[in-house]
């Protein structure tokens, strides 16, 4: 067997060999997301007696199956906040081989801080659409109307306020993370500020009510998240560039 022979075959495996991992790390995360869509499942009533001490009204159902696809969402939304740690934990642990020792201790940070984040997104976009977006909407009927509140409308508004907040709070991690490949610098962020904060603004008007003030609650926040990732893509750039000199004075003493 020639040199180009033996380099191909082991090419091949090596691809093989990461495809197994990546099915198996899948099937991981896939299995944890079981086990949490059952726990959901379970405790459905309790999830939603939660949800709906906060509300004013009582959400209604217009047919029989309406009852599963209740339970079917609310399982959903509990599997996939539960699975998301352990869905980066696997990638984490897919990508360590090709990592560092200190790249490994750096991004394995990144898991739990995703994960806050994220809860604290969830959390502010449920919060504010609670206590400003719903009285806001229940203010503009004035009693001309028979108001009659359907789970499905309801969890579909919810879900488009609550969702992208919970997106949007990863803003920081995303550019710390993209910092450290080297992929967005801090001075980059700052040149496309205006840019960012325009698809910003359109999003947070897109999200929120047509209320100006709502709308600020939405977008104060979208761009207070844009500057504390400039700040902290500003930290991990300096660190980068600190280990980056140290290695090239060591190198020439060499």
């Amino acid at each position: 067997m020639s040199e180009e022979q033996q380099f191909e075959n082991e090419k091949e495996m090596n691809v093989i060999g990461h495809l197994s991992e990546l099915r198996n790390r899948l099937i991981v995360t896939a299995v944890f997301f079981v086990i949490f869509f059952v726990i959901g499942f379970i405790y459905v009533d309790v999830i939603y007696s939660f949800i709906e001490s906060d509300l004013p009204f009582k959400l209604s159902v217009t047919g029989l199956t309406d009852l599963i696809s209740v339970y079917l969402t609310l399982a959903a939304v509990t599997a996939f906040i539960g699975t998301l740690p352990i869905l980066c934990l696997q990638t984490w642990l897919f990508i360590r081989p090709g990592l560092t020792k200190p790249e490994r201790r750096a991004t394995l940070v990144y898991i739990p801080v995703i994960f806050i984040l994220f809860i604290t997104g969830l959390v502010f976009g449920y919060l504010a659409f609670v206590e400003l977006i719903i009285p806001f909407l229940l203010s503009l009927n004035e009693g001309m109307f028979n108001e009659i509140f359907t789970y499905d409308r309801y969890f579909k508004l919810l879900f488009r306020i609550v969702i992208p907040f919970a997106i949007f709070f990863e803003i920081p991690v995303i550019a710390m993370f993209l910092t450290r490949l080297g992929i967005i610098t801090p001075e980059f962020m700052r040149r496309t500020r205006k840019y960012a904060y325009l698809i910003l603004v359109i999003i947070g008007a897109f999200i929120t009510p047509p209320d100006f003030i709502l709308q600020l609650v939405a977008i104060v926040p979208l761009i207070l998240l844009y500057e504390i990732s400039i700040y902290l893509s500003g930290i991990v750039y300096r660190k980068k560039m600190k280990k980056h000199r140290e290695f090239m004075e060591s190198d020439n003493l060499v």
